[in-house]
């Protein structure tokens, strides 16, 4: 059958062992190692996302960003099926795609979690599978906020690129899957002339799994 994603021709084990790789180093709970099963990577390529990312990091770098607010990091998503995975990887990560609102107004920014383990509110139950997209993530200036469970939502912060949980400094191992969730969100925007891009440049999808 035909591929259900963009990909480039490398070994699908070697791909698979660096994306495993990845999720692993970036769990939060240390029983996670031996919790998950990772079958199959498929590698997204898509050049427009990734000349995307390259142009926020220059324009950002002559803004004066460091190179560490420049370096790229990982940030995961959890889909049900392939179909809502692919259908992520085609057409970027944008506003309106997420169902929760404690660090940012959705309509203006996007939710991506820090932790390849903390990806749903409510804890995995046992056989439960599903997609992770792995993607590139340039954070830029971070902004520690407050987090926000009314209805006026807190808006993207001028002079900065994503928001964080004031409480994320160190989850505790206690902390229940909710709060784990919600304390590891970034939440990612990219603003200009007042204005919220649709798909902000600075993430970009890399690896199903």
């Amino acid at each position: 059958p035909p591929a259900a994603f963009p990909q480039k021709s490398e070994e699908s084990s070697t791909l698979l062992q660096r994306a495993v790789s990845v999720l692993q180093s970036s769990y939060l709970h240390s029983t996670s190692q031996g919790s998950f099963q990772y079958s199959h990577a498929i590698l997204v390529e898509n050049d427009i996302f990734l000349s995307e990312l390259q142009a926020f990091a220059r324009a950002k770098e002559a803004a004066g960003y460091s190179q560490e607010e420049l370096e790229e990091t990982f940030a995961f998503l959890l889909f049900d099926n392939e179909e809502e995975a692919r259908d992520m990887c085609r057409t970027g990560l944008c506003v309106n795609s997420s169902s929760i609102s404690m660090l940012g107004d959705p309509a203006k920014g996007v939710y991506v979690s820090k932790h390849a383990d903390c990806l749903h509110p409510r804890p995995w139950c046992h056989g439960k599978s599903g997609y992770i997209v792995i993607c590139k993530l340039i954070k830029g200036k971070v902004k520690v906020v407050s987090e926000n469970y009314t209805a006026r939502y807190t808006c993207p912060s001028p002079g900065y690129d994503c928001h964080v949980a004031a409480s994320r400094t160190n989850i505790p191992s206690e902390t229940s899957p909710f709060q784990a969730f919600t304390q590891s969100q970034y939440y990612v925007y990219e603003v200009s002339d007042g204005s919220a891009a649709e798909r902000p440049r600075q993430i970009c999808p890399y690896i199903v799994i």
